[in-house]
C-alpha cells in the first residue's frame, strides 16, 4: 500500500512527468491558500526534516555505501548527514531575524510628511531542487533549508545515479513529510528534463556546467529564476612562501575526500618550478599517510560507477599517451573490475591541449603544473571559465591580496582547500560557468525570498499645491531644470 498524506498519494517508484505537474500544481495551490507562513511553521517544517535525517541516518548511509560500491558510513555522516543538519539547524535558529521587515529611507519631501517605506521578505512558492549523486543528501537538503526558511514549499529530485538512496529518500519523505510542503520524485533523464521545464517559482540545480546550461534553457521557457551550483577546474596556487608540507597535506586530504568526487575539489595545482620535486615528495608522503593502501581499503571512496571510472581513466590515459608524467599514489595497482577504488593519479605538466587540462576531473586524479611567474599563473586562471573555488597557499600577504583581487571564483580558501563551503553564515555559489546564485545563511534565505518593496504614503499629498501636477504653471519647467545639477 502506498503511503498517503492529506489526500495526495505518493509512491517511492518512478514518477511520471504528469504526476510531477499535478504535484507542483497542488503545492502552488496550497501555498496560495495558506498565505503568510509564520516563523513557528517554518521552524516546524525544518525540524521535521531534521528529525527524518536523525532517525534514519543509518539506513541512508547504508544506501549511499551500496550505491557507491564503497563509501565509509563515517564519511557519509560527515559530508551528507551532518552537513545537511548543520544547514537545516542554522536556518531554523536564525530565520526569525531574517524574516523581519527592513525599513528603508523615504525620499524628500515625503520623509518629512510621515511617509514610510520598507522591504518585506516573502516566500516565492514552490522550489524545485535537482540534487546530484556525489553528495546525494547534502545537495538536496542544504538548499532545502534556505527554501523552507524563506517560507517556500519544495519538490526534490535525487540523482538517478544513486538509485537506492533516491528510492529510500522518496519513501522516507512520503512517510514523514506532508507532500504539499516537501515531496520527492524519482526518475531518469526524461523526468529530469520534465522537472526543469516545470513552472516552479524557483529552481535549484547541482551538477555539471553542460547540464546546467540545459536546465537554465528549460527554466527560461517559464521565466523561472535559477540557482545553479556547477563546477569547473578549481585551481590551487602554491606560492614560494608556502609551507610545502602543509600544502601537500591539505591537498592530499582534499583529493582523498570522496575519491575526489566533489565539485570544489582541487583540479589544477600550480607549484613553483624549483619546488616541484619537493612538493611531489611531500604529496606522496601525505597521501600515503592517509591511505597506505587502496585495494580493499574501506576508507577509500570508490568511483561511483563504471562509466565515471572509465571517464577519469580516459583523461589520465590521454595525458600519458601525450608524454605527461604520471605519479600513482600510494602505489600502482592492477585494474580490478570488481573494485572501483583507485589510487590518486598525479599528472605532471601535461600538454596544454590534453583533455585533462580542459575537462573537470571529478575523481581520483589531479594535475600539477610547474610555474616561474605568478602573473602567468593568474593569466592562465583568468583565461579559463570561472571556477567554483580557488585556493592559495602562502604567507606573502601582498601576493595573497594580488590573487584575491585579480581573479574571480565562486569562493576562496587560503592555506587549505574546500573549507569555505562549510561556512554556515556565508553564501556558497559559483560565478559564470561555475554557477549563479547562492544558498547558506542569510544569503540563502534572500535567494529564495521575494524582496517586496512597500511604500506607505502620508496623509497629505503636496504635489498639486506645489504645481507638480497638470495643468502645469509657468514655473514648472524652471523648477525641474533647477534640479539638474552635479551636486
Amino acid at each position: 500500500m502506498e503511503p498517503t498524506c492529506k489526500g495526495i498519494t505518493m509512491s517511492s517508484a518512478t514518477s511520471s512527468p504528469q504526476a510531477l505537474g499535478s504535484l507542483l500544481a497542488q503545492q502552488q495551490s496550497a501555498f496560495a491558500s495558506a498565505g503568510h507562513v509564520s516563523a513557528d511553521t517554518r521552524r516546524q517544517r525544518l525540524q521535521q526534516v531534521i528529525d527524518l535525517l536523525v532517525q534514519h541516518h543509518e539506513a541512508l548511509t547504508t544506501a549511499i555505501d551500496q550505491d557507491f560500491g564503497g563509501r565509509p558510513a563515517g564519511f557519509s555522516l560527515m559530508n551528507d548527514v551532518l552537513g545537511a543538519l548543520a544547514s537545516l539547524k542554522y536556518a531554523r535558529d536564525h530565520l526569525q531575524a531574517w524574516m523581519q521587515d527592513e525599513p528603508r529611507e523615504v525620499f524628500a519631501p515625503y520623509d518629512q510628511l510621515g511617509a514610510r517605506a520598507w522591504v518585506m521578505y516573502q516566500g516565492k512558492g514552490s522550489v524545485g531542487i535537482l540534487g546530484t549523486w556525489n553528495a546525494p543528501l547534502y545537495t538536496l537538503f542544504s538548499p532545502l533549508a534556505s527554501a523552507l526558511a524563506a517560507g517556500n514549499r519544495a519538490i526534490l529530485k535525487p540523482s538517478e545515479v544513486v538509485p537506492r538512496t533516491a528510492e529510500l529518500l522518496a519513501k522516507l519523505c512520503a512517510e514523514h513529510l506532508d507532500p504539499r510542503v516537501v515531496a520527492v520524485v524519482n526518475g531518469g533523464p526524461e523526468l529530469g528534463e520534465a522537472f526543469s521545464s516545470q513552472p516552479f517559482d524557483h529552481l535549484v540545480f547541482t551538477g555539471s556546467t553542460a547540464v546546467g546550461r540545459l536546465v537554465m534553457a528549460n527554466a527560461a521557457k517559464n521565466l523561472v529564476p535559477v540557482t545553479l551550483e556547477l563546477g569547473g577546474k578549481s585551481p590551487v596556487i602554491v606560492s614560494r612562501s608556502a609551507d610545502l608540507q602543509k600544502a601537500a597535506f591539505s591537498i592530499a586530504a582534499g583529493k582523498a575526500s570522496n575519491g575526489g568526487q566533489i565539485c570544489i575539489n582541487p583540479d589544477l595545482v600550480y607549484v613553483p618550478n624549483a619546488q616541484l620535486e619537493d612538493f611531489l615528495a611531500a604529496l606522496r608522503g601525505a597521501y600515503r599517510d592517509l591511505n597506505p593502501t587502496v585495494a580493499g581499503n574501506p576508507d577509500v571512496v570508490a568511483v561511483v560507477n563504471q562509466r565515471h571510472l572509465q571517464r577519469v581513466e580516459g583523461l589520465v590515459a590521454d595525458a600519458e599517451s601525450r608524454g605527461a608524467r604520471i605519479e600513482c599514489l600510494p602505489e600502482v595497482l592492477p585494474v580490478d573490475s570488481e573494485d572501483r577504488r583507485r589510487p590518486l593519479r598525479v599528472v605532471v605538466d601535461p600538454p596544454a591541449d590534453t583533455q585533462i587540462m580542459h575537462e573537470e576531473i571529478f575523481g581520483p586524479a589531479m594535475v600539477v603544473l610547474s610555474y616561474h611567474d605568478l602573473d602567468q599563473v593568474i593569466a592562465q586562471i583568468n583565461s579559463r571559465p570561472r571556477p567554483l573555488a580557488l585556493y592559495y597557499f602562502g604567507e606573502d600577504h601582498a601576493e595573497q591580496r594580488q590573487v584575491l583581487e585579480q581573479t574571480l571564483s565562486g569562493g576562496v580558501t587560503i592555506n587549505d582547500v574546500m573549507m569555505h563551503a562549510a561556512l554556515h553564515d556565508a553564501p556558497f555559489g559559483g560565478i559564470g560557468a561555475s554557477g549563479m546564485g547562492h544558498y547558506h545563511g542569510r544569503e540563502g534565505f534572500l535567494q529564495f525570498s521575494h524582496m517586496r518593496t512597500v511604500f506607505k504614503a502620508p496623509a497629505h499629498d503636496p504635489r498639486r499645491e506645489w504645481g507638480l501636477l497638470p495643468p502645469y504653471g509657468e514655473h514648472y519647467l524652471a523648477a525641474m531644470l533647477a534640479g539638474v545639477t552635479c551636486d
